[in-house]
């Protein structure tokens, strides 16, 4: 996977529960698709390494930030509020607000399910555009797509159609690869986002192949 550098770096605040992977999984082929480097909290597993001083150097070293804050809601009567990620939005939009050149430049997208839910859990970004993709891998995509295009220098204005039919290409190629290399459909199940994200790269550099 290439290093980014702090101009086409991206910091992924998504969930990672596999109701949500479809999801993940699509925002961050769209990124890589539009020539930017997602990073996330799982691209290096070190269990000596302090979470917190791990995404705040992730998202000092990104201009760019996707926030998806659909899983900050409690699932049932008597659980929490989830706040891991309302809490590194905050961190985020504190880095764009008091650090200086050049984190001042960051560009942040808040990204929910369902567009006014967030309100009950942080109702101090009502005043920020929040885009709903409903659940909805293909809404993830034109959402991203549409923010990058609109806030980022020399992206491809490919149309959100197009980039969701090169995923589908991605996953089959990608499919078929770890069947040959010897993966079971579990393992192809529980496959870590970091070996995916990789694949992303690899797919791209070989030239978007598509599958027979």
């Amino acid at each position: 996977m290439p290093e980014g550098e702090f101009e086409n770096s991206v910091f992924v605040n998504c969930p990672f529960d596999e109701d949500y992977a479809a999801i993940l999984q699509s925002v961050l082929f769209c990124l890589v698709y539009l020539g930017m480097v997602p990073r996330i909290a799982t691209e290096r597993i070190d269990s000596g390494d302090v979470r917190v001083e791990k995404i705040i150097e992730l998202i000092k070293s990104s201009k760019y930030s996707i926030h998806d804050l659909s899983r900050c809601q409690a699932e049932k009567a008597g659980d929490y509020f989830r706040l891991n990620m309302p809490f590194e939005l905050g961190i985020d939009y504190a880095c764009r607000k008091f650090c200086g050149p050049p984190l001042d430049e960051k560009r942040i997208l808040i990204l929910e399910e369902k567009r006014f839910r967030y309100q009950a859990a942080i109702s101090d970004v009502a005043g920020c555009d929040i885009m709903a993709h409903g659940g909805d891998f293909g809404k993830a995509i034109r959402q991203v797509r549409n923010w990058l295009v609109s806030e980022g220098n020399g992206v491809p204005r490919d149309g959100a159609s197009r980039i969701r039919g090169a995923y589908f290409d991605f996953q089959e190629w990608n499919y078929e690869r770890q069947l040959a290399q010897g993966f079971s459909e579990e393992d192809i199940q529980d496959y870590p986002t970091a070996e995916l994200l990789a694949a992303m790269f690899e797919w791209n550099a070989l030239g978007r192949p598509a599958t027979a």
